[in-house]
């Protein structure tokens, strides 16, 4: 079994990675993401996109005023998720995080490094392995973290210890993978798939914090974590059926 927590092994290419995108996903976080938009490492990143799937308060023209790009996503996160990495044309490297502020930018410059060095494809940060804030997280999350990624090795042999939002992948890598889940499966989906399809993926520790305000859209309540926990379920049972054959390859 694969240690994502070095290097898988691959040869490493010598193309060198320019453009930065963040996309940050968002509904309803007036009362975060400008903050979360202005302590985005800028020297590192190109472009900070805010996709928003609805939001009916202040989100996006807070998000516009502290310098991101806002664009219409739809419903659904994963939906957002697509939107902002096919409206980074010009980026080579798309990164994810949440726009609650739980999320440290500051840990952007060490997830996009290996993958500009030519070194990685896919780098995924671990609040499980990191330094978490009390409170950050539930004792759930972490354990529904530890048994995806248990459920993630015995089908492919690279064993995750967390679904963090906060990721880092080549853009084209990416769009390559086929990714359908416009829900809360699109964080697994993305794992199951960069692992089916070989892809060098390395696992970093990082900090985590409680979100700055407003509540959790999936933790904040009892129905919004079954219905989240419910769609990575059915998520994890379609890609595994779906990608039985590049397994057995």
């Amino acid at each position: 079994m694969k240690n994502i927590s070095d290097s898988t092994g691959s040869p490493a290419r010598k193309t060198a990675h320019g453009a930065i995108a963040v996309v940050i996903p968002a509904l309803n976080e007036e009362a975060s993401i400008a903050e979360v938009v202005r302590r985005i490492p800028r020297e590192v990143v190109t472009r900070v996109i805010v996709a928003d799937g609805g939001s009916r308060d202040a989100t996006v023209a807070r998000a516009s005023a502290a310098g991101a790009e806002t664009i219409a996503a739809g419903s659904g996160y994963g939906r957002a998720c697509l939107a902002g990495a096919l409206a980074s044309t010009d980026c080579d490297i798309v990164v994810f995080m949440d726009g609650d502020g739980a999320d440290d930018p500051s840990a952007i410059g060490r997830l996009v490094e290996p993958i500009t060095r030519g070194e990685q494809d896919f780098v995924i940060a671990s609040r499980a392995r990191g330094s978490r804030e009390p409170g950050s997280m539930s004792w759930h999350q972490l354990v529904a973290g530890r048994l995806a990624g248990v459920a993630i090795g015995l089908l492919y042999g690279v064993r995750y210890t967390d679904m963090c939002a906060l990721r880092a992948i080549r853009r084209d890598a990416l769009l390559g993978l086929g990714m359908r889940e416009l829900t809360y499966g699109w964080n697994i989906e993305m794992q199951m798939r960069a692992a089916a399809a070989g892809l060098r993926i390395l696992e970093i520790p990082v900090d985590y914090h409680c979100r700055i305000g407003g509540s959790s859209k999936v933790a904040g309540s009892l129905s919004g974590s079954l219905r989240a926990a419910a769609r990575i379920i059915m998520a994890f049972a379609r890609i595994a059926i779906e990608t039985r054959p590049m397994r057995r390859a």
